[in-house]
């Protein structure tokens, strides 16, 4: 079992923006879902973690080892996938991946063929082996990078908004390959996608402007919502008006009309209909708090 603990990382940057403040958490194998709108601190937290830049102040350990003390350590057990990543587009896949594996220090011709091999075939690219990364989909590059962040069979594993721009049918399979990996390893990924936490994790957190809002296991959060979730369909003229009296944490539209989402201890109008209270109702809620 490996264990991750991060405790108290603070990180501001040199222009005045604060991008962490106070972040704790603690991980263990499995999926552990960032969630956060985009500038969050989520990129920034996941480089931190990965040793590519250093906090302002805080700890991190990995399976007892100082992260930012030992980062040469560290990055034999990390395997890293960030939202840009870069690729060889006039080389093969099998070309990439065993370039990098030679980087990563497998030196044995036998051994890096093997695991070049296996990683094509667990991320579903081995009939592409011999196919130019350029003509790849989005999804076979991010699959592709997977690839070559397992090379050295990593205890931790850090990915930056896997799924963006993924169509369902990649985003189902890239899912499929993440809880995969979970059974051995801690897995990290952050994404400002509710749905990705909702199928994939056994824990999260929220993140905005740099704070941890809320951690746990997801149904916990769900539960705690029990019996506070009311939606009403409105005129768009009356918005101003709920948003002034009831804490409206999300405006939808629903088959083309307007909707909103309240959160109340009790149901604030005979005309509101109780929710069934799901993750995103969690997450609009936690940052409606902290914004408000």
């Amino acid at each position: 079992m490996n264990t991750l603990t991060i405790s108290t990382i603070s990180k501001t940057y040199s222009n005045g923006v604060s991008a962490l403040s106070n972040v704790s958490l603690e991980l263990g194998n499995g999926l552990f879902g960032l969630l956060g709108p985009n500038g969050a601190g989520k990129s920034t937290l996941m480089r931190t973690i990965a040793t590519l830049q250093s906090p302002d102040t805080g700890t991190i350990h990995l399976n007892g080892i100082n992260v930012l003390e030992k980062p040469l350590e560290i990055q034999k057990q990390l395997g890293y996938l960030p939202q840009e990543f870069g690729m060889y587009p006039t080389l093969t896949a099998e070309t990439v991946l065993n370039h990098f594996a030679v980087l990563k220090g497998i030196k044995n011709a036998k051994q890096r063929k093997e695991r070049v091999h296996y990683l094509l075939e667990q991320t579903n690219l081995f009939v592409h082996r011999s196919k130019k990364v350029g003509g790849f989909s989005g999804g076979m590059k991010r699959r592709l990078g997977i690839a070559q962040a397992l090379l050295t069979n990593p205890s931790l594993i850090i990915v930056d908004e896997p799924t963006a721009g993924l169509d369902p049918t990649e985003r189902n399979r890239f899912h499929n390959l993440l809880s995969a990996l979970g059974e051995e390893a801690i897995v990290i990924f952050s994404t400002h996608l509710v749905d990705d936490v909702k199928e994939l994790c056994t824990n999260m957190a929220i993140l905005s402007e740099g704070k941890v809002l809320w951690s746990g296991i997801p149904e916990d959060a769900i539960e705690e919502m029990g019996g506070r979730i009311y939606g009403k369909h409105i005129h768009r003229a009356d918005l101003p008006f709920y948003r002034s009296n009831f804490e409206v944490i999300a405006e939808l539209l629903f088959r083309g009309k307007p909707q909103i989402i309240v959160h109340a201890h009790t149901k604030p109008g005979h005309d509101f209909e109780p929710l069934e209270p799901n993750l995103q109702h969690v997450y609009f809620s936690k940052i409606h708090a902290h914004q408000a």
